[in-house]
């Protein structure tokens, strides 16, 4: 299956304003998307976790996975390391709204079977920052596509970051860019606690939002 791409450009009076407002005015790249824009009028959760995840941490994002379902949140993320791919399994099997950034161009994509009903439905936003014909993910696009995600966001949830890891990296980064970065409270998450991200405890989280 594949979707027709709609291209904005921010800088346009046409284009979505709640596109604008989040890229703000010095965001000159235009986006491509499929899918139903209108997310974007939503409080955004980017959802991010290190390729290896501790057992106890893993369990405590599958129950936040679960609680994100019933929240009045939408979750936003590239979706690319293990962990990351089981919770969207999770989320796509629920009702709230989801938007997934690819670490490449959409022009020629064929959407993958799961996202399809999903997308029908209209619950569901495809959007790349990468217009020129990437078809393959690289290191490079998925830092930039990390970036473009938490540009997106309200607040950025890291499940896990390994100690001197490139998502420890980026999480000190948006930290010193004063984005609001929450983790759960375990020891596996001290460093992340430490450099000033934010508690979250999974049972309090219908709260939080």
């Amino acid at each position: 299956m594949s979707s027709n791409v709609i291209t904005y450009d921010p800088q346009h009076r046409e284009c979505p304003t709640a596109l604008r407002r989040r890229l703000g005015k010095a965001y000159k790249q235009p986006i491509a998307a499929i899918g139903n824009i209108v997310h974007l009028d939503n409080p955004l959760l980017a959802f991010f976790c290190s390729g290896k995840c501790p057992g106890n941490l893993i369990l405590d994002t599958y129950d936040l996975a679960r609680e994100l379902r019933d929240i009045p949140v939408t979750v936003i993320g590239g979706f690319h390391s293990s962990m990351e791919k089981e919770c969207l399994d999770m989320l796509l099997r629920g009702t709230q709204p989801i938007i997934i950034c690819p670490a490449r161009s959409i022009d020629r994509m064929r959407i993958p079977k799961p996202w399809q009903a999903p997308l029908a439905d209209g619950r569901l936003l495809i959007v790349s920052p990468f217009i020129e014909h990437q078809p393959r993910v690289t290191v490079e696009l998925a830092r930039q596509r990390n970036r473009f995600v938490a540009h997106l966001a309200d607040e950025v949830f890291i499940a896990h970051a390994a100690p001197g890891s490139k998502t420890e990296s980026f999480c000190k980064d948006l930290l010193d860019e004063k984005k609001p970065v929450l983790a759960v409270n375990r020891p596996e998450n001290s460093a992340l606690l430490e450099l000033g991200a934010q508690s979250l405890a999974v049972s309090d989280a219908s709260k939080h939002w």
